[in-house]
């Protein structure tokens, strides 16, 4: 078991959402199941924990009610090694949701998603200046991240 797992709270969606992220995520599945028991707070037999894991990683939703709602001040970054990888996951955790700005997205349950290719971060450390800043303006002018136009604007002298 992994030594810090996120913990999701939702409204109501633990279940669906779990499905949904496990659906996007090669080698990834629902670890189990917990229902509330006759103590509530839940009704009843309703989901009250799903323990999934994406690829490798444990996350545990929660069925809580209304009490809290997510914002983008906790995000989850989805490493991608090529455009097609970035496309993937763009589109689908995109499905229902709003895209951002520079590879940020909101999926359908409110939950924040940075999509961003691997290279962003050699391009933006890159000990030239002038190139690492061509780069940033290239991305604070995109929505999904494109790798070849970051490249581009890495190589343009």
């Amino acid at each position: 078991m992994q030594k810090i797992t996120p913990f999701l709270w939702f409204e109501s969606q633990a279940e669906e959402a779990a499905n949904f992220y496990t659906s996007i995520f090669k080698n990834s599945k629902i670890v189990s199941i917990a229902r509330y028991g006759e103590a509530g707070p839940g009704p009843k037999g309703s989901v009250m924990t799903v323990a999934f894991n994406l690829d490798g990683q444990d996350f545990v939703a929660l069925n809580g009610g209304p009490e809290f709602a997510f914002t983008p001040a906790i995000s989850f970054l989805v490493s991608c090694k090529t455009q097609e990888e970035v496309d993937h996951f763009w589109e689908k955790l995109l499905q229902g949701g709003k895209p951002s700005q520079c590879g940020w997205l909101k999926d359908k349950f409110g939950v924040s998603w940075q999509v961003v290719p691997a290279v962003l971060g050699e391009l933006l450390g890159d000990k030239d200046a002038k190139k690492s800043k061509r780069v940033m303006e290239a991305m604070l002018q995109m929505v999904k991240l494109d790798i070849k136009k970051l490249k581009e604007a890495y190589d343009r002298a």
